[in-house]
């Protein structure tokens, strides 16, 4: 007859638990593992097995998409893009997260402070796309940065006040090739010249404009008056000052002899000028300078080939400062802070106790923000989209742009744009490794 020991008994009741409690573990995490096949793991191997296709996806090409992505000019713009912002934007973040984790601590309304620097964060990518395509409108009537840097530049420099302007064809007074107008015939001292313009709108005429009137010259000077040789109702006689028409002061008026200035003025309220100083015996050319009809400044070309790329990245530093911010602040508020008072008492200064004490503690936490937002660079997607115009649409792109443009937005290239995406997906990989055995290593 055999008998079950005590021991055997216990072990059968504990292993059916162990079952039970696996059974009801599986049935819980099922749903999660359902998901996250159907929506990652299914997605993955499918782009793998489509990257091996043509376009079409009937023929077998084996690794010829991998290989059109470093020949593709286009494809090579994205890489070089994207490797700019992988360097810059996080390294940007970081500092820019850290420097303002360590300056709340020091006011009063940190909280507050904090509220408003991550306030960009509940904006939509696509609603922060539209606020900074509006801002970077390199109109200066509609775009808000152009308008700041057209006002600053207008406060430091002279603007021309005629821009439009221009002379009568065939009246002695003509546009030369460097942009200026100037007298096609000599001028002697002791002559008075006329120069009409015409082309100024009556808004860009200064309100302390007067009329204009003829006027008389020395026998070493030359005098004359720049007016607007424009009657309303087309009463008035070309070249020719009219009782109703009305000076163009501030312009700048120049004698010029065998290529040099001899004199120089500026016109009055009403148009008149007076070159004194000029030798009776010599002839001269009267000329406007082409200063006076510069275009007026337009500003910065933001969403130009050359600045694109690192105007879309300024957008991009406007919504995540806040999240390095914070979660810099929180590592910063665990720090023990013991040892940054007995440095400050051993006579460190701030930026001591900054560079040698706060950073290197702070470094695991800093690390953590970097690599999550290399990975998160790593996807940009919609601020580039919406942002850069479609004419410089390629000199922004970068590898997940690329990857929707060759396999939707026009280029009907699935097979190469699975490519793309399985070269995203190796790229972002190790990164993700790192952050995951970072957390696990802070954990334990």
């Amino acid at each position: 007859m055999t008998t079950l020991t005590p021991t055997a008994g216990a072990a059968s009741p504990r292993r059916r638990a162990q079952r039970r409690r696996r059974a009801i573990a599986v049935a819980f995490v099922l749903p999660a593992l359902l998901l996250l096949g159907a929506l990652v793991v299914y997605p993955v191997l499918f782009s793998v097995g489509r990257s091996l296709l043509d376009a079409s996806g009937s023929r077998f090409v084996g690794g010829e998409n991998y290989a059109e992505i470093f020949r593709d000019p286009a494809t090579l713009t994205a890489i070089r893009n994207s490797a700019l912002w992988v360097v810059v934007a996080p390294t940007l973040l970081t500092g820019l997260g850290l420097v303002l984790a360590v300056l709340v601590e020091k006011i009063r309304w940190a909280t507050a402070f904090k509220l408003l620097l991550f306030m960009p964060m509940a904006v939509s990518f696509l609603a922060a796309g539209i606020i900074f395509r509006l801002a970077y409108e390199e109109d200066p009537d509609k775009g808000v940065l152009n308008a700041a840097v057209v006002g600053v530049h207008d406060a430091f420099t002279d603007t021309s006040s005629y821009p439009t302007a221009r002379a009568r064809e065939g009246l002695g007074f003509a546009k030369a090739p460097d942009g200026s107008y100037a007298t096609t015939d000599a001028v002697a001292p002791g002559r008075a010249v006329q120069l009409g313009l015409v082309g100024v709108p009556p808004k860009d005429v200064p309100a302390d404009a007067r009329p204009a009137s003829p006027a008389q010259a020395g026998p070493d000077e030359v005098r004359g008056a720049v007016f607007l040789d424009f009657t309303p109702g087309g009463a008035g006689r070309p070249g020719v000052i009219d009782p109703a028409e009305r000076g163009l002061p501030g312009l700048t008026v120049e004698a010029v002899r065998d290529g040099r200035t001899a004199a120089t003025t500026t016109t009055a309220a009403d148009g008149s000028f007076r070159l004194t100083g000029l030798d009776a015996s010599d002839t001269y050319t009267v000329r406007l300078p082409a200063a006076n009809f510069a275009p007026p400044y337009e500003g910065v070309s933001w969403l130009g080939p050359a600045l694109v790329t690192p105007a879309i990245i300024g957008a991009y530093l406007w919504i995540w400062t806040g999240f390095a911010m914070v979660l810099i602040g929180a590592g910063l508020s665990s720090l023990p802070r013991d040892a940054l008072e007995a440095a400050r008492m051993d006579g460190a200064s701030e930026w001591q106790v900054f560079r040698r004490i706060t950073v290197p503690l702070l470094a695991p936490v800093l690390t953590v923000v970097f690599v999550t937002l290399v990975i998160n660079v790593m996807k940009v997607f919609d601020l580039i989209y919406i942002i850069a115009p479609g004419p410089v649409q390629e000199d922004a792109t970068v590898l997940a742009t690329q990857m929707w443009l060759v396999s939707f937005g026009g280029g009907n290239d699935q097979g190469l744009g699975s490519a793309l995406g399985v070269l995203l997906l190796l790229l972002v990989i190790p990164a993700m490794v790192f952050n995951v055995r970072r957390f696990r290593r802070s954990q334990s």
